[in-house]
């Protein structure tokens, strides 16, 4: 999603190579995605249940608005890091929450058509950065709007709408298409690399959380 890092300009930090620059962002992701698998692995679902509703989401908000915070401003690569961390976390545990209704069959295929969808994305992104730059303010009114709609059936009417999966299937397939769009027009340095692959990070893990609700419901 968007922030700042997409903003910046080159403050006399030292480029690398487009290669080492893709690579240092592949990487990234790679880390968030392991750390989320293991995880999986090693931390039993009872333990997160046990945890108190508002307490878990208090942590969840705090955690990764602090990691957003760090990655964002930061010009420093290890700072970035550990602010993508925090981010990274939290996002594990609603992981875990989510699969753990699923069969590992579903959960792996929600994977695959995730990996395709976003390797779709962002070659679009790559081929067409002025159009996704130009939604992007729609993606943000529109993932805004949905929110607000979901949160309103939930709590207040009770049920949760198909449509609303989809429609946030669409939004963040935009956000990975601009966000990677952007990440190879700002300066390549590897803070901006980190960077870039944590707002890419949530883009695909809220992209796969939905994929799985959607398979799930075959």
């Amino acid at each position: 999603m968007e922030s700042n890092v997409f903003k910046r300009t080159n403050r006399g930090e030292q480029e690398i190579s487009s290669r080492l620059y893709n690579l240092v962002i592949g990487l990234v992701l790679c880390w968030g995605f392991a750390v989320n698998w293991f995880m999986l692995k090693a931390v039993p679902i009872e333990i997160i249940i046990a945890i108190p509703t508002w307490l878990f989401f208090i942590g969840y908000f705090a955690s990764c608005l602090f990691g957003i915070h760090l990655f964002s401003r930061s010009t420093d690569p290890r700072v970035s890091f550990i602010g993508y961390n925090f981010v990274v976390v939290p996002f594990g545990l609603v992981i875990n929450l989510v699969v753990s209704g699923f069969d590992p069959s579903l959960v792996l295929e929600a994977i695959k058509v995730t990996g395709m969808v976003t390797g779709v994305m962002m070659l679009l992104g790559t081929m067409y950065p002025a159009f996704f730059s130009k939604i992007a303010g729609a993606l943000t009114i529109a993932l805004l709007i949905v929110i607000v709609v979901e949160l309103f059936q939930v709590l207040v009417l009770g049920i949760h709408q198909n449509w609303l999966d989809w429609a946030v299937v669409l939004i963040f397939c935009g956000y990975i298409g601009y966000d990677w769009g952007r990440a190879n027009q700002i300066p390549k340095t590897i803070d901006n690399a980190v960077d870039s692959a944590a707002a890419l990070y949530m883009d695909i893990i809220n992209l796969f959380l939905r994929i799985i609700r959607i398979l799930g419901r075959r």
